[in-house]
């Protein structure tokens, strides 16, 4: 997922393209105050399922008609904030878009990579430029197979045929499972939960298996598993993400911050153990962190709203020592030097337009999938939100990115 620079050459085609999903329908930024008014929204107009806890607090909308995505959640019933993103306009258009279909969610299934000799998104010989850019349509359009579900889970399945831009042929089989946690569940990954907290917690249970009959060499190329959380931004959203200290020239750069072009000095402040990126929705940018650099969580603070959101993700015995795609759009050096977590922050595509939303993304990735015929790779991404006092919130700020609320709200104030 390492498109440094890509951007930079096309910023003016992405627009073009993805205006046509969002943009030329722009959405009026008006999201449900509560779950409750995201959930009616959805029920009238997809095929949601809803996960909820016995005490109703905490809710998941499912839609896996809408490619399995979570579409949001909450952690104090259908009266409570909503914290998933949602692009009404275009679900209720019913448009597609073969380039991209941004219906929002916070928790989407993808492939990648995006760009380079081993590109899902490029066919062979096409220039990587937005023209000639489409998201795989298994992922970017239609829905998952339900195998089943009940009050903590719903279980689907997808298989699909890809080709990559050197014309090797993937057939995959995707095992999909959402999953409403509990609070001894959420405690063994080591965030501690208090009786004075509202909170709600759903990992995505993501397998992919080859289900052809060569295996998935680096030599032909790998695909990875790559999971997507849209949210809703506001001046007082900050993305905090811990990682591994240590010289450059050991561990590289602590962040890929040129994604859209180098991000400002005052959106992206770097500390010795942490990092803080502005999600307010205002200017587009994304970072991502290395294998040699990433911790299993990242995650953000909503002052206004004292909302604490924490991603997990699985990570391998020792990351740096396997192959993460590379995204870049060009023929590639290293095709396997990709980020394993990222986050995007929205804004206007260009000087004095709109914003493909707004919203921000929390993102993670598996390594690429060296599989033999009838071998799997899995990758869990767990979304956990919690409100309340921000005494109660700061012990696990402190626990888990190792600053306080204090460092962060005031982080980007002069």
């Amino acid at each position: 997922m390492r498109e440094a620079n890509l951007f930079l050459l096309s910023i003016t085609s992405l627009c073009a393209i993805i205006l046509m999903t969002s943009c030329s329908r722009p959405s009026s930024g008006i999201q449900g105050k509560t779950f409750g008014e995201d959930l009616e929204f959805l029920k009238k107009h997809t095929q949601v399922i809803t996960l909820s806890s016995p005490d109703g607090q905490a809710m998941v909308a499912i839609n896996p008609d809408i490619q399995g995505r979570v579409m949001t959640s909450t952690a104090a019933g259908p009266s409570g904030l909503s914290y998933g993103w949602i692009n009404r306009d275009l679900i209720v258009s019913g448009e597609n878009n073969p380039h991209i279909n941004t219906f929002g969610g916070e928790d989407r299934f993808w492939l990648g990579p995006e760009g380079g000799q081993y590109s899902l998104f490029f066919k062979n010989g096409s220039p990587f430029d937005l023209d000639h850019w489409f998201t795989p349509a298994p992922i970017n359009e239609g829905g998952f197979d339900l195998i089943s579900h009940d009050g903590n889970q719903v279980v689907m399945k997808k298989e699909m045929n890809l080709v990559n831009y050197s014309n090797f042929e993937f057939k995959i089989k995707v095992d999909r499972i959402i999953r409403l946690l509990d609070k001894t569940q959420v405690e063994t990954l080591g965030i501690p939960l208090s009786d004075k907290l509202k909170w709600v917690a759903f990992h995505s249970d993501n397998q992919i298996t080859n289900m052809g009959d060569t295996p998935w060499k680096k030599e032909t190329g790998l695909v990875s598993i790559w999971i997507l959380g849209m949210f809703n931004p506001s001046p007082e959203t900050t993305v905090v993400i811990p990682f591994k200290p240590g010289p450059e020239e050991e561990l590289g750069p602590v962040v890929n911050d040129a994604y859209f072009g180098k991000v400002p000095a005052d959106r992206l402040i770097v500390k010795d153990k942490v990092l803080f990126f502005k999600a307010d929705g205002q200017y587009r940018s994304k970072i991502g962190i290395s294998p040699k650099r990433v911790l299993p969580f990242l995650g953000s603070y909503d002052a206004a709203n004292q909302a604490l959101t924490i991603v997990h993700l699985t990570l391998p015995e020792n990351p740096a020592e396997h192959s993460y795609v590379n995204s870049m759009w060009e023929i590639q050096k290293d095709p396997y030097a990709g980020d394993v977590v990222n986050s995007y922050n929205d804004g206007p595509t260009t000087p004095g337009g709109k914003p493909l939303g707004p919203f921000y993304e929390l993102e993670t990735s598996s390594p690429g999938a060296q599989l033999n015929p009838g071998e799997s790779l899995r990758h869990v991404h767990t979304t956990i939100h919690l409100q309340g006092e921000e005494k109660e919130l700061d012990q696990i700020a402190q626990k888990i990115f190792g600053v306080t609320l204090e460092e962060i709200k005031t982080a980007f104030k002069k």
